[in-house]
């Protein structure tokens, strides 16, 4: 039999696993020292610090909520500017009629709704919210109706449906005449209700 060391069946040692045996064991205190040291390294070079990332999210939505309102306030201007250009184009200035309504200054009726009839025609009809006749209370004029008639003179019928300031219903009919030159024509119709010293109905070129 060959003895360890010798020819033959030689038994041979890996000197990396000697080492690994023998190897002494690392401290926990080292350990927490070295993990320590490399978070820091690992901060600067490689990870951002977690305290920057809500300011810096804060920031950019900040910024993507100044473009969205730039962008909201682009369309609505190009929107105003496509209303005006196909007012133009289908209402020429030669053949352009525009009715606006206003209510008397301090007057109280409760405007319900008001018709318009131009020549005998269905023109407009609309029926108001109590904020649409709040702002007409407080001075505010709507433009009810635009559209096209000839240069010459016109009709137009009115009727306005409300209560009085006491409560009792209130409907009023009138009708006006008016002329159409070659420039455009706005017609102002001021109401007042009944029984409250302002004319019901008057009308007025604006």
């Amino acid at each position: 039999m060959d003895r360890p060391g010798q020819s033959g069946n030689q038994l041979v040692l890996d000197p990396s696993r000697r080492a690994r045996e023998h190897r002494p064991p690392i401290p926990p205190a080292t350990r927490a020292v070295v993990a320590a040291i490399l978070l820091g390294l690992a901060g600067p070079y490689g990870f951002s610090a977690p305290a920057d990332k809500p300011q810096n999210d804060k920031q950019q939505m900040r910024g993507l909520d100044e473009q969205i309102q730039e962008v909201k306030s682009d369309v609505l201007r190009i929107a105003a500017e496509l209303n005006q250009l196909e007012e133009k184009l289908l209402y020429p200035s030669g053949t352009q009629v525009a009715v606006f309504v206003a209510l008397a200054k301090g007057d109280t009726m409760r405007l319900d709704a008001v018709r318009l009839l131009i020549d005998g025609q269905p023109a407009a009809q609309y029926v108001y919210s109590a904020k649409e006749l709040e702002a007409l209370r407080k001075g505010g004029v709507q433009r009810i109706y635009v559209g096209n008639v000839a240069t010459g003179d016109h009709q137009i019928e009115v009727t306005v449906e409300g209560k009085r300031e006491s409560g009792a219903d209130f409907s009023r009919t009138e009708h006006f005449a008016f002329r159409k030159d070659v420039k455009p024509k706005m017609v102002g119709l001021t109401f007042g209700g009944q029984g409250s010293g302002n004319p019901p109905i008057t009308l007025g070129n604006w």
